[in-house]
């Protein structure tokens, strides 16, 4: 059993892809850190992100619901979109918090805050909008570039809806990506120092907004790795969780001088090294603290890597998402297959793989099994305890996995078959972004993965009674969340704006 009192340190990356590590087979590009975690540890080769993309994925890996059931049903919010996680819902803060445990939500947050307007309003993601896509998406104007550039908040006013009301003690972060504004630096419900100057300084993916003064996105992953090496080493002798999300390898590309040239895969590769360097501080942290070995170490990513950006990747010399088909946004496993590596003595097995499919939306009803930790009524309502597997048990063959895009397509895999409810990609970023259709539809995608791992061959016509079957499980899950042809998730035109 677990000893009592078992750390847990989550760290997420951000657009960091299953061929990234060496530990899943990168030859270009050397992650230390992780690859000792997966040594020690377990690696999982089948593990899947709710979405394809960022906010979304977040939202069901913090909350243990799926995106799709909230106010958001495609793409991503830019930096000042609303609280998308509503008060009073359980989240993996929470929870911890609850059973005694120092909580603290460290990087990237990216699931909107109740910013304050000048004219006193607070945007809401649950009173919907009048200013819709003709598409019908309720959270439209939350993605808007001009709007989104925040000349109308009052950054010198609290906002709410973010981590420290969600369960987290302490946070330190952005709101965003680094390519969103606002550009600041984010510490409890305020922002450090006041965003009151256009930005004058635009690398890659960039966004016009307001930034702070002192502003300098080289610097924030290492501000957030001295908060989170701060936090382990004042959280001795309690037990803690520590939530440590960095915005690398995400564009733009930004890693330290000392890093430039550590990776033979460019200067995208060079920011998976970053990370790696993190994950070691995080680690050696641990260790001086002397409770590495009381820590559940947890490390894993949002969504599945771009490689749209032929600045950033070569897949002639790097394959970020390793063997699988697609990218970043994708219905394709290439989108959310995710690494995800886990450490703990004594509990989980040491230098172990496993083939099990698992899901990101099971973390935290399978850390609450794992640690013995009683969920709260209504926590994680789409998740489920797979402490057994993490512990090396295989899983069943009955179960379900759904996948969703970028552009709001679903998928569901199930034992060998994925169905594909969508043409194209499902509006992720490869082309053609396709078009959501129904198990009658001739025009849909079935693979099966023991046969065709890589999604090149589509059996769809071939077996409808597959096609039906998994089609009557997402409408079994999905409920009242998603109507027979998809009308409530629709494939946005334009999804580049949201990588």
């Amino acid at each position: 059993m677990p000893r009592s009192h078992t750390n847990v340190v989550l760290v997420l990356a951000d657009d960091l892809g299953w061929g990234d590590l060496g530990c899943y087979g990168a030859t270009r590009i050397r992650t230390p850190a992780v690859d000792r975690l997966a040594a020690e540890g377990v690696s999982f080769h089948d593990a899947h992100a709710a979405s394809a993309v960022c906010t979304p994925s977040r939202y069901a890996l913090m909350t243990g619901r799926y995106s799709w059931r909230s106010p958001l049903k495609s793409g991503v919010l830019m930096g000042h979109g609303p609280a998308l996680i509503e008060p009073g819902r359980p989240t993996l803060g929470s929870v911890f918090q609850e059973h005694g445990y120092r909580t603290a939500a460290i990087g990237k947050w990216h699931l909107g805050l109740g910013w304050r307007h000048r004219d006193d309003s607070t945007w809401d993601a649950f009173a919907g909008d009048p200013l819709e896509y003709e598409l019908g998406d309720p959270l439209a104007r939350h993605r808007d570039k001009d709007l989104d550039f925040g000349a109308d908040i009052d950054y010198a006013r609290p906002f709410t809806g973010g981590p420290v009301d969600l369960g987290f003690d302490y946070f330190f972060g952005i709101a965003g990506s680094l390519n969103m504004p606002p550009y600041a630096l984010l510490r409890q419900d305020r922002t450090l120092g006041l965003p009151q100057q256009e930005k004058r300084r635009f690398l890659p993916g960039q966004r016009p907004g307001l930034e702070t003064r002192d502003w300098d996105e080289r610097e924030v992953d290492l501000r957030f790795t001295a908060e989170a090496v701060r936090f382990i080493e004042h959280s001795a002798g309690e037990p803690f969780l520590l939530y440590f999300a960095p915005s690398a390898p995400h564009r733009p590309q930004v890693p330290p001088d000392f890093l430039r040239g550590s990776s033979e895969a460019g200067v995208r590769g060079d920011s998976v090294v970053f990370v790696d360097w993190m994950v070691g501080q995080v680690t050696e942290a641990l260790e001086r603290a002397g409770v590495l070995d009381d820590t559940l170490v947890i490390f894993t990513s949002d969504n599945g890597a771009p490689t749209i950006f032929a600045d950033e990747v070569d897949l002639d010399v790097h394959r970020p998402n390793g063997p699988w088909r697609g990218q970043k946004g994708d219905l394709w496993d290439g989108g959310h297959r995710e690494p995800l590596v886990m450490r703990l003595p004594g509990v989980l097995p040491a230098g172990a793989t496993s083939a099990t499919p698992i899901g990101l939306i099971d973390l935290m009803p399978s850390l609450a099994g794992l640690l013995d930790l009683p969920l709260p009524p209504g926590a994680a309502p789409d998740g489920t305890d797979r402490s057994a597997q993490l512990r090396g048990a295989p899983g069943s063959p009955g179960d379900v996995l759904v996948h969703h895009s970028m552009g709001g397509a679903f998928a569901v895999t199930r034992g060998r078959w994925k169905a594909i409810f969508s043409t194209g990609s499902g509006g992720g970023l490869s082309g053609p972004g396709g078009e959501p259709v129904g198990p009658d539809d001739p025009a849909g995608q079935l693979f099966d993965l023991d046969a065709d791992p890589g999604e090149q061959h589509n059996a769809w016509l071939d077996h409808p009674d597959v096609v039906h079957d998994l089609y009557r499980r997402l409408i079994d899950l999905a409920g009242h969340d998603l109507d027979p042809h998809h009308g409530e998730s629709p494939t946005h035109p334009d999804q580049r704006r949201f990588a």
